[in-house]
């Protein structure tokens, strides 16, 4: 079923654009009736990040919210993971967290929590969305009976407590020099200070929003001043978040930076070590370089892929009993500790092992070398071009190209009229070739279109 608002990351557009103070009242009208169950007062935490038009969406969930009964509590801003875990340790029968993640200033976003703290299931998002459309004026409460909203305190003490317990108890940062990029995003306060509180000598940056800076020319999508800076402070390591916070991205002490394939094996080994894997195996996308997974193979631990999108990497963690997944993006969820994402989290996990290992960032953070890697997108008009006889009679020819010493991935995005063509294997150049053949078919089936 094609949803009108939700996409695979809750609701995501232009602020003033498709993300207006009426759709925000209406997701707020509708996901509170939804999430009413039972005779208790009812509540929804709402946390954001830096965006100018947070203050707007945020007023306008208040008002939907509150119209159907329920008792808002405003924390400000806050990173997704820690809306998440509020959610839960709070007993709310909701969460909101508003925010268009490692987009720019200019879009923001609506994402949605249940009462264990997990992102909702389509199922759920399709009642909201009917919701959405229908008339609730004779559900609206009476006027006894609406919601009341307040901005809550220490919120921010309760994150940095639970981030630091994520880590052994004996465990300190003492004599770390880290540079801490938080995007002037949602992770501004309560990160460069539960460093420090670690023991960490801690340098900030990306923690001044402005409303209008999030995510620009800085954090885990623009590393390139962070690199700049763990050089220039001779720093230990640098950490990028993004601007809710769900993801990182790390740069060694060298300033090279290091991808969310390289920290999953960081920590997959280490947990194996320990005896924390619940599983001999993990959980990355298809996105995940194939050299991760003869990395992890060699370790005696399993790879197992889902498609993009970290909310089916926690699915298949759910099934499976895997208690570690990500992306190469950074998104590493952590079941033991979060429902999900943590950027933040999952920099301290990499710390503990430069810590107990005491050698530099850049020999513990390079596992394994990573397979040549192309990615082209091929942008159409109209029409199913991979229904395409001649795309299809690339596509066979490419593979038998490589021949099994690489591997092809051709898929349509999401949200956009464009065809996704990555291929990677140990010849960079019959890799190449293979991608640019798909290419060349798709060209030619759109141009015919």
């Amino acid at each position: 079923m094609v949803r009108k608002y939700f996409g695979t990351d809750g609701i995501r557009g232009r602020a003033n654009g498709l993300i207006t103070p009426e759709l925000a009242l209406k997701v707020g009208q509708a996901a509170g009736l939804v999430f009413q169950r039972g005779d208790h007062r009812h509540r929804v935490v709402i946390g954001k990040d830096t965006r100018l038009s947070g203050y707007m969406i945020e007023n306008a969930m208040v008002a939907g919210f509150t119209s159907v009964g329920m008792d808002v509590l405003l924390l400000g801003p806050m990173p997704t993971p820690a809306v998440a875990m509020l959610t839960k340790s709070m007993r709310a029968d909701l969460g909101v967290m508003i925010s268009a993640s490692h987009n720019l200033f200019d879009d923001n976003g609506i994402k949605l929590f249940g009462p264990a703290g997990f992102k909702l299931s389509d199922d759920v998002e399709t009642q909201i969305e009917q919701l959405m459309d229908e008339n609730l004026d004779k559900r609206l409460a009476q006027s006894a009976s609406l919601g009341r909203a307040r901005r809550i305190d220490g919120v921010h003490d309760r994150y940095i407590e639970f981030a630091k317990r994520t880590l052994p108890r004996d465990l300190s940062l003492d004599g770390l020099r880290v540079v801490v990029d938080c995007a002037n995003g949602a992770a501004y306060k309560v990160v460069p200070e539960a460093l420090w509180e670690l023991g960490a000598d801690v340098i900030s940056i990306g923690v001044e929003p402005d409303g209008f800076n999030i995510n620009k020319d800085c954090g885990s999508t623009s590393p390139e001043a962070l690199s700049r800076k763990v050089r220039e402070m001779r720093a230990d390591i640098g950490i990028a978040l993004d601007g809710d916070a769900d993801r990182v991205i790390i740069v060694d002490e060298r300033g090279h930076v290091v991808d969310g394939d390289q920290l999953l094996a960081v920590i997959a080994q280490s947990w194996k070590d320990d005896g924390r894997l619940s599983k001999p195996g993990i959980v990355a996308t298809v996105m995940s370089n194939l050299g991760l997974e003869r990395y992890l193979k060699e370790q005696g631990i399993e790879l197992l892929r889902t498609p993009v999108g970290d909310r089916y990497v926690l699915e298949q963690m759910q099934k499976g009993g895997y208690n570690l997944g990500g992306e190469p993006s950074g998104h590493i969820i952590m079941s033991d500790f979060a429902t999900t994402g943590d950027g933040f989290v999952a920099a301290l996990q990499v710390l503990a092992v430069v810590q107990r290992l005491g050698r530099p960032v850049s020999e513990v953070c390079h596992r394994f070398e990573p397979m040549p890697q192309i990615l082209k997108n091929v942008r159409y008009r109209t029409g199913k071009p991979l229904d395409n006889p001649g795309v299809k009679s690339a596509i066979l020819d490419a593979e038998k190209r490589l021949n099994g010493s690489g591997r092809l991935l051709i898929r349509p995005s999401g949200t956009e009229p464009v065809i996704r063509v990555m291929g990677e294997g140990d010849n960079r150049d019959l890799v190449e070739e293979a991608v640019d053949m798909i290419v060349s078919a798709l060209g030619t089936a759109s141009a015919a279109a």
